[in-house]
């Protein structure tokens, strides 16, 4: 037990150096790898065990990894779509880690490293998408298009049309949103009149990657 009570805690410590790009060096950096070193060895993480696991601050831990969508409250309003998650920070609640984010994570552990490209290729290839070899260089032109992460279809058809892909746009746009790596933005109607199609905001941790730490 001892034993891997070391592990864990050095996994931990190689996430959070991984971690250090996108939200800096500092406490609350440590806690959220902590918590999300634990969450990554199951399907949803509950509050209580938050407050176990980061015993300091467990709402302020919560609203930046919901912010970065590393974890996502499982409670919705309506809809699976990220803005109508309903985060609250009370006993009984559970979260859930998006399928990506739990790629990272892991690879995270292992290298101190946070590498998109691969979570997304490892986590497409056990899909068994026939472009799993091009969709990280897919998401890459998307993210790199991006305007506070957001993009609209149009652009993320336009994108398919590039890496040939044109006959998949619709099949790839439902994986990505499953992937974690995007999500329908419901509240952008004026963006959406403009655009003239569906908007998507992307994951920002992925995005991060690409653009720097912030835009």
């Amino acid at each position: 037990m001892a034993n891997g009570c070391r592990a864990n805690k050095k996994k931990a410590r190689q996430l959070e150096k991984a971690l250090r790009r996108i939200l800096g060096a500092g406490k609350v950096t440590g806690e959220i790898s902590q918590v999300l070193a634990y969450a990554s060895l199951q399907d949803t993480v509950s509050y209580q065990e938050i407050r176990e696991v980061a015993k300091d601050d467990p709402e302020d831990i919560l609203l930046i990894a919901e912010e970065w969508r590393l974890v996502l409250p499982v409670r919705t309003a309506k809809s699976a779509a990220w803005e109508d998650r309903l985060l609250l920070a009370r006993d009984g609640e559970v979260y859930e880690m998006p399928n990506v984010i739990r790629y990272l994570v892991k690879e995270a552990m292992q290298s101190a490293k946070w590498y998109p490209e691969k979570a997304i290729r490892e986590l497409l290839r056990e899909l068994r998408d026939p472009a799993w070899e091009q969709i990280p260089e897919l998401v890459r032109a998307i993210a790199e298009k991006s305007i506070d992460h957001k993009i609209s279809g149009n652009q993320i058809k336009r994108a398919c049309l590039q890496f040939g892909l044109s006959d998949r746009v619709d099949w790839l746009i439902a994986e990505l949103k499953a992937a974690g790596i995007m999500s329908l933005k419901l509240g952008s109607i004026p963006d959406v009149m403009g655009a003239g199609s569906p908007i998507y905001e992307l994951n920002p941790s992925i995005v991060v990657h690409y653009k720097g730490k912030r835009e």
